[in-house]
């Protein structure tokens, strides 16, 4: 598997993202999609973009961590969580007040990056990682609003 974090930002063109193969949420399965997400935010705990996210108030950030799975879990072809209870996605408008660069955007990568081989040592298929690192990867290049310094 390559994990490796293509470049993006601000001014770059808008990617086609490609949402992930169904076969990943199939083989990873709910539970362990909700424990992928959370470790991914608990790693963020500890980096340099933790100020984005509620780390000091559990209830807000345990929110925050339901919110991302069941986004993903939907992007996955997973059940639609995510819509029944905070309508369409409009990820952009939603992340817009926050000021998220390039570093940010890699830093957020890099605590999925760290994550994912593991998943391949519990049985899920490589090609299925990959398609969800690819979706990742892509999908975050649209986040970046703010230029870097």
């Amino acid at each position: 598997m390559d994990f490796l974090i293509t470049d993006g930002s601000i001014e770059t063109l808008q990617p086609t993202v490609v949402k992930p193969n169904p076969g990943f949420f199939s083989q990873v399965q709910e539970e362990r999609f909700r424990q992928l997400v959370n470790d991914h935010y608990e790693l963020i705990r500890n980096t340099k973009i933790a100020f984005m996210f509620p780390v000091e108030y559990e209830d807000e950030f345990a929110k925050v961590k339901k919110r991302a799975a069941d986004f993903l879990i939907q992007i996955c072809g997973g059940p639609d969580y995510y819509a029944q209870t905070r309508g369409d996605s409009r990820m952009l408008a939603r992340h817009a007040r926050f000021r998220i660069d390039e570093e940010g955007r890699r830093i957020w990568l890099e605590c999925y990056a760290q994550l994912l081989p593991s998943l391949e040592q519990e049985g899920i298929e490589p090609e299925y990682i990959q398609s969800f690192w690819n979706y990742l990867n892509v999908f975050s290049k649209l986040m970046v609003n703010t230029p870097s310094r």
